[in-house]
């Protein structure tokens, strides 16, 4: 039986690097900074072709780290706990990594 938190997330589904993110905040920070805008300018159309499930991103932490880096990168003053949000949320909606 899956563990669902008050977001409505499998808990057993989540990686051990995102097991305490806060989902709700990790949605927030992608609306407010834009992101799938950023990422439609990179590869066009609606920015999820930059998405690569199979790509170079292949784990929980790649994905993690490059969040990070669009966060130095773009000077967006993200908190760690912040950033795994924001990752947590695209692992939840485009890599799913368990």
């Amino acid at each position: 039986m899956l563990a669902v938190g008050v977001s409505g997330w499998a808990q057993a589904q989540t990686p051990a690097i995102f097991k305490d993110a806060d989902i709700a905040l990790g949605e927030k920070l992608v609306a407010e900074h834009k992101c799938a805008a950023c990422h439609a300018t990179k590869v066009g159309g609606d920015g999820s072709a930059i998405y690569k499930p199979l790509g170079r991103i292949n784990t929980a932490g790649f994905l993690r780290g490059m969040v990070e880096q669009c966060n130095t990168t773009l000077n967006l003053g993200l908190f760690p706990e912040e950033v795994n949000a924001v990752a947590a949320v695209i692992n939840r909606d485009h890599y799913k990594f368990k």
